[in-house]
């Protein structure tokens, strides 16, 4: 049996030398046009009260011992949005971070557990305004590595390209036939009714699988593979329920806020215009967390500071994308590992 020779061996590192370097021009023409932008870049800290709370993010738990040797519980953070909008809380107008990020469970191509997360929030600015970052940042990243198209498993796109805008309901009538706005009421999303179309578009749908789930397994066999060929991707408008940060839309309150970037099939970055109602944000968050506690057996803890602070946020619209990933389409790259200067070893 032949050992996977380590990261730091002279050979595999001059294999992946080229991606990081590109992986610090991107990085250092991002932090140009934010700053250009007037934005101010924050360091926000990892270690947090609670680690975020949705439902199928796992964090990585550790102890903070006082001097007295007291015990507090504390997670390292999955995303800095609970930190970033306190600044804006505290008055910050345009902050942007590269945040080290933790998740566990996650591992593979696209996945690993300490990351970059690039995050930007513009007070007063419509989501609008961070779709167009988002796709501005997508270009000028594939310019800096110099490729005029980006591939991923067989798709490719011109991220020059203005991105094709595309409402979730729209998608799913458009790649699994699924009506997708006539299983969203008021009084609870119609499981009988999503999972009758997810049916006969070819999902399996078992028998304790909520909405939600049934939502997730459309969303990853028939919608995302078919997004950002040819061109980016703004999937918008996502179902009120799965869009537990953002608020809902004026024009439909079904949908919120909420629009992620697709490039080559891959999830780019995810985005809201940011919910500020401190009781319904509340009331959202226990809701992910009873559900859960149904599905994994434990719940994190709200963070109590912010949900005061988001009393004080300004409207506001926030985006997050991966950066490492972001890397990787611009260089070519295949994983997630040839992209980060120091991976974390396979066990």
């Amino acid at each position: 049996m032949t050992t996977a020779r380590p990261w730091w061996d002279r050979e595999v590192h001059a294999d992946r030398r080229p991606f990081l370097l590109a992986r610090t021009r991107i990085k250092a023409v991002l932090r140009n046009w934010f700053e250009s932008q007037g934005f101010i870049e924050v360091d926000t800290g990892c270690l947090q009260a609670s680690p975020g709370n949705e439902i199928h993010l796992h964090a990585f738990e550790t102890r903070l011992v006082a001097p007295d040797l007291s015990q507090r519980r504390l997670y390292l953070h999955t995303s800095p949005e609970f930190a970033a909008k306190k600044l804006l809380a505290a008055g910050e107008p345009k902050i942007f971070t590269f945040a080290p990020v933790f998740r566990n469970r996650e591992r593979g191509a696209l996945h690993a557990p300490e990351f970059t997360m690039l995050e930007w929030y513009r007070a007063d600015a419509a989501y609008d305004e961070v779709m167009a970052d988002a796709a501005t940042i997508l270009r000028l990243a594939a310019e800096t590595a110099d490729n005029h198209f980006v591939s991923f498993r067989g798709l490719s796109a011109n991220p020059r390209n203005d991105p094709e805008r595309l409402t979730v309901s729209q998608a799913f009538e458009r790649f699994a036939g699924i009506d997708l706005l006539a299983t969203i009421k008021d009084a609870g999303n119609d499981r009988e009714g999503l999972a009758a179309q997810a049916e006969r578009a070819g999902i399996a749908v078992r028998g304790d699988d909520t909405w939600a789930d049934i939502f997730a397994k459309v969303l990853t066999d028939k919608i995302e593979p078919n997004l950002g060929s040819g061109r980016a991707t703004l999937l918008t408008e996502y179902p009120a329920s799965e869009a537990a940060l953002a608020r809902r839309c004026a024009h439909d309150t079904r949908v919120a806020e909420r629009f992620e970037l697709y490039c080559c099939g891959v999830e780019l970055a995810n985005g809201f215009g940011e919910l500020t109602d401190a009781a319904e944000q509340r009331r959202r968050l226990e809701a992910e967390m009873d559900a859960r506690e149904v599905r994994y057996g434990g719940r994190y803890p709200l963070d109590e500071d912010f949900l005061a602070a988001v009393a004080h946020m300004p409207a506001a619209s926030g985006c997050a994308l991966g950066f490492d990933r972001l890397v990787m389409l611009s260089t070519g790259a295949l994983r997630i590992d040839q992209v980060l200067w120091t991976p974390l070893p396979e066990a």
